[in-house]
């Protein structure tokens, strides 16, 4: 169906996933897998965290990152409610991929090599829910994060008709 005169402006901008500690997600979602954290944003019981990649921010203004931020796409919000990272009896959050909550499947990323990049998260003691060599299809994996959601491991070139 072609987009019409009144949705042209219209983008996919983020989506928002809850995480029971920041300070883990964090450290998975910038150091692991290489995402800048674009602004946080504070809030009496809860804060935001925006992640993208490749998004200079440094030195502006939490105006000028909003802008930013509110004006491009692939945009990954982390939701932490406060007190979650340490209460013993917080269950977690569903993942959408098992019961009670199916429904949300997983966030997906796109690496230049996907062995390279598969063998660094095994390196860094990332758990997989599919390795590569997993299954019938070849060419994807599914990295799990801090919380159990699903991370899809793509590559940006296109397999070889013989792989």
């Amino acid at each position: 169906m072609p987009r019409t005169a009144e949705t042209l402006g219209y983008k996919f901008n983020h989506t928002m996933i809850r995480v029971k500690d920041p300070k883990v997600s964090l450290k998975f979602y910038c150091d692991v897998l290489g995402m800048d954290l674009i602004q946080e944003v504070p809030m009496s019981d809860f804060t935001l965290y925006f992640l993208a990649f490749d998004q200079p921010t440094e030195g502006m203004t939490e105006d000028e990152k909003r802008t930013i931020r509110l004006n491009r796409e692939a945009v990954l919000e982390l939701t932490h409610n406060h007190g979650t990272e340490n209460d013993p009896n917080f269950q977690g959050y569903a993942s959408g991929n098992s019961e009670p909550g199916r429904g949300f499947g997983h966030i997906a990323i796109t690496v230049p090599n996907i062995e390279q990049c598969c063998a660094r998260l095994e390196s860094l003691g990332v758990p997989f829910k599919k390795r590569l060599t997993d299954g019938k299809m070849k060419n994807i994996a599914f990295a799990l994060d801090p919380d159990g959601y699903w991370v899809e491991i793509v590559s940006q070139r296109l397999p070889k008709k013989s792989e």
